[in-house]
Order: C-alpha cells, then sequence, then structure tokens
C-alpha cells in the first residue's frame, strides 16, 4: 500500500488529515471502530490504540446484546477489548474529507489476538499455511445491486417497490452501464485512491446490478480491502443520493455473489498448485482442491452466514447447488481457471453478505487439510452439474449449522471456542427469524387461510 504511518503523521502535522477510523470487523464482517481527532491519534492512538466493549463479537445484526457467548456477557460485565491498529493497513479515505483510517485488530488485556474475531482467525491460518512454507493469494468478487432510492427511503418503504437503477438485464451492456457510471466511477476512483488495485466494472443479471473487480493481493490484504469496499461503495452511494445492496438474495432474480479465487504459492513464487499431475495441477494442487471440496458441506456456515443466504441456490441462476469441481465450468461449486502462476480455485458458493476472512480461512483450513492428508481428487466434472445427483450445498442455515457444529475437523482446526461460537451466531439467526412474521405469511394467509 503505498501510503505509510509516516506519510500519515505528515499530513496529520501539516493540517491535511484531521480524522483517522479505527476499525476492525466483527462478525457479521461490517466495520466497527471510532473517528479518532487526528492530534490524539498523533499523541496516544499510535502507540497505544483504542478499546471497545467486547460485544462488538456477541450482537446480532441489530446491535442488540446476545446472551450466550463467552466472549461477552452480562456475568463477564461486559469490559473492553483493544482495538490495536495494524500500521500495514494505513489509508486515506478520500470520499470523507481530511480522513484516514486504519484497520485493526480485536485484542485482549495481554495484547493478544481475540480467537474468534474473524480477522484473527484468519490470521491463525495464515500462521499455519507460512509453516508449510507457503502464502495464500486471493480475490474477492461483490456483486451488488442499485436503486435510485436513498437509503432511508428505501427503509421508509420497507425495502419494497423499490426502483432499479436499471430496469433490464445489463450484463456486459455498456449502455446499462453507463445508466450508472457517475457512480461506479466514484467508487473505482475513490476505492484507487484508497490503495486498492481497480480493475473493471460491468453489469451483472438482476435489474440495477453491478460488478467491479479488483485484482487478487495477499489474503490479508485482500480481505481488509474488501471491508473497506463494501462501506465506502454504500457511503458513496449514500453520498449521490441512491443505495446499493450486497444481500445474497435481494428478490427472485438473480442474487449477489461474492465468488473468492484462491491460489497457493511457496515463499518464493513458485506456482506450488500447477503441474502436470492432471489438469494442470501439480499433485500438492490436486490435494489442495480435494480439501477444498472435502470441507464444502461442513464449512458452508462460513462461505453463507445468514437466512437470506440460502435462497441464492437454485437451479440455473449461475449459483452452485452441486459441490463438484470442473474446468472453467460455473454450474459447479468449485471452479478450476487459469494455468500456470494463475491456476486458481474459484469458490461460487459465498453470496455477497460473506464475511470474507472467516470464508478465506476455512478455503485455506481446507486446502491445508487436503495436502496435509494427500486426500485423493475426484475426477473432474463437465456438462451441467445442476442436473447431476451428487452432494449438495445445504439448502438451509439449519442444516449448515449442524454440519458446523458437529464437526470435530471443525473443533480441531479452529479450536472449540470458535466453533462454538459462530454455532450461537447461527442460533440467534434462526431464533429470531422462527419468531418474525414475514409479509409472504401476511400474503397467503390474511385472507385465505
Amino acid at each position: 500500500m503505498s501510503y505509510s504511518l509516516e506519510a500519515l503523521k505528515k499530513d496529520i502535522e501539516s493540517g491535511a488529515i484531521d480524522t483517522v477510523i479505527v476499525g476492525a470487523t466483527d462478525m457479521q464482517g461490517r466495520l466497527q471502530g471510532k473517528r479518532i481527532h487526528a492530534p490524539f491519534f498523533l499523541a496516544d492512538t499510535i502507540a497505544n490504540g483504542t478499546e471497545g466493549c467486547n460485544y462488538l463479537l456477541a450482537v446480532d445484526i441489530d446491535m442488540n446484546t446476545v446472551q450466550g457467548y463467552d466472549v461477552s456477557n452480562w456475568d463477564t460485565g461486559y469490559a473492553d477489548m483493544g482495538m490495536h491498529p495494524d500500521f500495514n493497513t494505513v489509508r486515506k479515505l478520500e470520499w470523507h474529507p481530511g480522513t484516514a483510517m486504519v484497520t485493526a485488530d480485536f485484542v485482549d488485556h495481554h495484547k493478544h489476538d481475540v480467537s474468534v474475531a474473524p480477522r484473527s482467525i484468519l490470521k491463525k491460518q495464515l500462521a499455519r499455511l507460512d509453516a508449510a512454507g507457503m502464502i495464500a493469494l486471493c480475490g474477492t468478487e461483490l456483486e451488488f445491486i442499485v436503486f435510485k432510492d436513498t437509503y432511508e427511503e428505501a427503509f421508509d418503504k420497507g425495502y419494497t417497490d423499490l426502483i432499479p437503477a436499471n430496469q433490464y438485464n445489463v450484463d456486459y451492456s455498456l449502455i446499462g452501464t453507463s445508466r450508472v457510471e457517475k457512480l461506479l466511477r466514484e467508487i473505482r476512483l475513490q476505492m484507487d485512491k484508497a490503495g486498492l488495485i481497480v480493475e473493471s466494472a460491468k453489469g451483472e443479471c438482476n435489474f440495477g446490478q453491478h460488478e467491479i473487480a479488483f485484482r487478487y493481493e495477499d489474503a490479508l490484504t485482500t480481505c481488509d480491502n474488501h471491508s473497506i469496499y463494501k462501506m465506502g461503495a454504500k457511503e458513496i452511494a449514500s453520498q449521490q443520493g441512491c443505495a446499493l445492496t450486497f444481500m445474497a438474495k435481494f428478490n427472485e432474480r438473480e442474487g449477489n455473489s461474492c465468488h473468492i479465487h484462491l491460489s497457493f504459492r511457496s515463499k518464493s513464487g513458485e506456482a506450488v498448485l500447477a503441474g502436470d499431475a492432471g489438469d494442470g495441477m501439480s499433485e500438492l494442487g490436486r490435494a489442495y482442491l480435494a480439501g477444498i471440496q472435502a470441507h464444502m458441506r461442513e464449512l458452508t456456515l462460513l462461505y453463507a452466514p445468514n437466512i437470506n443466504s440460502y435462497k441464492r441456490y437454485q437451479y440455473g441462476t449461475f449459483a452452485p447447488t452441486a459441490l463438484k469441481w470442473g474446468r472453467d465450468n460455473r454450474t459447479c461449486a468449485l471452479r478450476l481457471v487459469g494455468q500456470g502462476h494463475s491456476l486458481r480455485i474459484e469458490n461460487r458458493v459465498p453470496g455477497g453478505d460473506v464475511n470474507q476472512y472467516l470464508a478465506v480461512a476455512g478455503m485455506i483450513a481446507a486446502g491445508l487439510d487436503g495436502i496435509e492428508k494427500k486426500t485423493p481428487l475426484e475426477p473432474i466434472f463437465t456438462g451441467n452439474a445442476y442436473a447431476l445427483e451428487t452432494s449438495r450445498v445445504p439448502t438451509s442455515l439449519q442444516e449448515a449449522r449442524d454440519l458446523w457444529a458437529g464437526s470435530q475437523w471443525v473443533r480441531e482446526t479452529f479450536g472449540e471456542d470458535v466453533q462454538k461460537h459462530y454455532t450461537h451466531m447461527a442460533d440467534t439467526e434462526l431464533d429470531a427469524f422462527g419468531k418474525a412474521v414475514t409479509d409472504w405469511e401476511r400474503y397467503r394467509g390474511f385472507e385465505r387461510m
């Protein structure tokens, strides 16, 4: 990243920067934190970090305090935890005047990473990969739907009868994307200034749906950038009087995906996944892919963390249902693409609502397990995987929750505390949804039942 802590110090001293955001990612994948007055950031925060209530890792989407978490509850008094800045992540957020940001880790009073924090979970798996002599390169592809309504208008309308920015399928359409180019261009330019490497923007299938693509980087950097992009895109949309959503399935048309591309390389940059052992892969690469495939079902909770996530998995929608792998086959959950240094696995299961730190940690852990156990890879699948009778993506959060909670491998790999924590997160969502009465129920039952 081109911007540095030293450059930030100079900008604060000159008055160019007056606000520094310190933000860490919560269970739901949202950046939470504080805006620090820049002189105080220089005088205190650089050395000491800042603090936040430990309920930031134990609340639901509405910020309700949820009982049942070990990390934070009434019995332990809802103490503070530290937010320790990672100064490799310093960047300017120029869509907010005079503002810079640094990504932080949640830490305990001994300055140790809080084990159930998403960034900590990823860092633990990256440390395992480092010990195995490899690094992870990653790219995430987020789709979103743009509406002409503001966020406030959408809220007041109950998120119904919203006006999409495009009224027809604009997949690859230059005319269609030009209709929202003011927004797309501003997001691209601001993300570039924030240190992300912007590649392109294109239309997608749902009405008003678009995607902005960024170049892959090391896994931790990509996940940090993902958080900045997701927050920034919403903020820039709001500044332009419109709204956008990353939710996995907004309506009955195509959902928002977040395809994750992941590859391993040696520390010297060698393409360890590529070789002549079959289908362009090395023996290590085949075991890597086999490991990811073997653990897809028990890791689905990390790829699809919400009730709504499971609405994406419909026949013929480009969202996968079959847990097969294929060469450049978009009907499979795992798509092998590229060759040589670009050889990688695209995981097509995650949606736009995914917590990227958890999903990438899961893929790394599964790939490492395949390598360590030399897991054999099943034959490549060609054809239409939707029509195949085979192992499938779980169809509900309840099913994914049970697979995660019952997995001995999950417990051994991530720790009992992590398994228990995210099981409880799923239980909280299931309980909330089970109590809710939906518009669908009212429409069907008000008069006719």
